[in-house]
């Protein structure tokens, strides 16, 4: 009866999550000539919504820790473990205008991709590496400069729990071309909403927020070695 419940809540909150983000992606393309302040608000609403919704119909909460070490006079590059499609509903909410480095194909998706284009993301061509780099470079300076966050997932897809994917440099890169300060995040998402996982499992994400690495005189190598080694240490601690 406990299984054939859980199930009954996945199926109605992806009945839910797929009918609201149908409707709700045509109000994003309208809302394409609102100034990005505007656009930014709005697909965050969809994201709390998301994770509301998550809540209320299979019972998956979540715990943030660490909020205290997000500095409010500075922005830097988050680098962030990646099991699962709730974190990128919910770190984005946690950062001021966080900009996502995405592969470009994901804007293409019909709906979901609608939504993630406004938000001014930084697509790149995977296919070309070289010049992404240097767009990655580009696109992040300007970003960073606007007072955004840059929001990057080094294992570039998501990762079943217990397992480590490669943590690819890029966002260590980014950070040492801009002198901007790195801030890692673990979480176990993965153990409630598992990677094409259609069941989400009852119980309680956390999320813990790192303290921030400074990149001032340091290789990417080096940087991304300490940030990979305190978020898989993290993610092994809270049972991700």
């Amino acid at each position: 009866m406990q299984r054939f419940n859980i199930f009954l809540r996945s199926f109605v909150f992806t009945i839910f999550m797929s009918t609201f983000t149908f409707f709700y992606s045509f109000f994003c393309v309208a809302a394409n000539i609102l100034p990005f302040r505007c656009r930014y608000a709005i697909i965050m609403f969809w994201n709390k919504i998301i994770i509301h919704a998550l809540k209320i119909l299979c019972k998956v909460d979540y715990k943030i820790e660490g909020l205290e070490n997000i500095p409010k006079d500075r922005t830097g590059i988050i680098l962030c473990k990646h099991q699962s499609t709730w974190e990128t509903f919910m770190v984005p909410t946690l950062f001021h205008h966080a900009a996502i480095i995405l592969k470009k194909e994901l804007l293409w998706v019909p709906f979901f991709g609608w939504g993630l284009a406004i938000i001014d993301p930084i697509a790149i061509n995977r296919k070309d590496p070289t010049n992404a780099m240097d767009q990655v470079i580009s696109q992040g300076k300007k970003c960073l400069a606007e007072g955004r966050w840059i929001l990057v997932f080094p294992e570039g897809t998501r990762i079943p729990v217990g397992h480590i994917g490669k943590y690819r440099l890029g966002g260590a890169r980014l950070a040492t071309a801009t002198h901007a300060p790195i801030i890692p995040i673990a979480h176990n998402a993965g153990r409630h909403w598992p990677k094409r996982g259609f069941i989400k499992k009852p119980g309680t994400i956390r999320l813990v927020i790192g303290k921030l690495i400074e990149t001032e005189g340091r290789t990417p190598e080096e940087l991304m070695e300490e940030a990979k080694t305190w978020i898989e240490k993290t993610v092994k601690k809270i049972g991700g």
